[in-house]
């Protein structure tokens, strides 16, 4: 099966946190947290739809200058999500620069910044290049049951957390994965192309069985054009399967609150992208700082049924000691 996301810690486990996440066949990425971005390539960076921010901690939020300075003199829309205080923050840093050339800009860059907190309480604003980035007050997000983020072949959802403020939690997952069988194309008399994302996306509407599914390709005898049901398409050339899922949680305190929202969000994650700053022998530390150990980051994806945990966020008290911070991870949660 070939996934349709494919994650990459832009600056590995023991630097700022940012995980970089392409989704297959498409001109789009998603980030979770805005760390440090000069090691992503600019042509990555401007595939960049949205961004979820856990908290505006500087190691979190300090890639968004990078960000903006790409982006300026483009016609984009990047979409922002974090907790409390994001809409604002984000305005002091564009409010931070001089913008009297603008006017020379026929592009318009568009920040749509959404609030989501525990209590309910959300909020959105708009910063338009066009009005010197002054904020626009907005439609609040009205999310169901978390969910931030809801599209027609994947979602992504929340949880607030603490971590002495607030914290969001995410968790990417894709609704049902659809490969496509090759070898009965070929048997059919099909050719591969962009026909196949159209069917796949009418799978995804769940659209009726009936509904007629254009095929037109062009080869060495001319042009052709077919016709068929969606059902019998579906039934014959697809394979529908599991959707992919990856959970990402970091900077959190272990008190039993936090724990039973965690691995509600992770459960039967494919990888678990979980903070782990501290060897469980610094669990004071860690608790004064609120964050996990690694012992306590490998029992959350234990509990969470995860099939596959992957570290991150190492403290630089530990520089050097990176091998044992991820052997105590797995030791947990594989239960040795």
């Amino acid at each position: 099966m070939t996934p349709l996301f494919h994650p990459h810690l832009i600056n590995g486990p023991r630097g700022d946190p940012a995980l970089y996440i392409d989704c297959l066949f498409r001109r789009r990425a998603l980030l979770f947290d805005l760390g440090e971005l000069s090691r992503l390539p600019p042509r990555r960076a401007l595939r960049l739809s949205d961004v979820f921010i856990s908290h505006v901690h500087m190691d979190h939020f300090i890639g968004f200058d990078t960000l903006l300075r790409l982006l300026l003199g483009r016609d984009a829309h990047l979409r922002l999500y974090g907790p409390p205080g994001l809409i604002e923050r984000t305005g002091h840093h564009l409010q931070g620069y001089t913008w009297n050339l603008l006017h020379n800009y026929t592009t318009e860059l568009v920040f749509e910044v959404s609030e989501f907190a525990g209590d309910g309480h959300h909020a959105r604003a708009l910063f338009r290049s066009g009005d010197h980035f002054r904020r626009q007050e907005a439609t609040p997000p009205t999310p169901v049951d978390g969910v931030l983020l809801d599209e027609p072949d994947f979602r992504i959802r929340t949880v607030a957390l603490d971590h002495g403020i607030p914290c969001l939690g995410f968790a990417l997952e894709e609704k049902t994965h659809l490969n496509v069988w090759r070898n009965r194309l070929d048997a059919l008399g099909l050719p591969t192309g962009p026909w196949l994302a159209h069917l796949k996306q009418l799978v995804r509407e769940e659209a009726a069985d009936d509904t007629p599914v254009e095929i037109a390709w062009h080869d060495r005898h001319g042009e052709h054009r077919r016709e068929l049901p969606l059902g019998y398409l579906r039934r014959e050339v697809l394979q529908e399967s599991r959707g992919q899922k990856i959970a990402y949680v970091t900077d959190v305190a272990f008190h039993e609150a936090n724990r039973h929202a965690i691995v509600d969000l992770a459960r039967d994650a494919d990888l678990f992208y979980i903070e782990a700053p501290f060897l469980h022998a610094a669990a004071e530390r860690a608790a004064d700082t609120a964050h996990l150990t690694a012992r306590q980051a490998g029992r959350l994806a234990r509990e969470a049924g995860a099939r596959r945990v992957i570290p991150f966020h190492f403290s630089p008290r530990h520089s050097g000691d990176e091998s044992l911070l991820e052997a105590e991870v797995l030791a947990t949660f594989e239960g040795r």
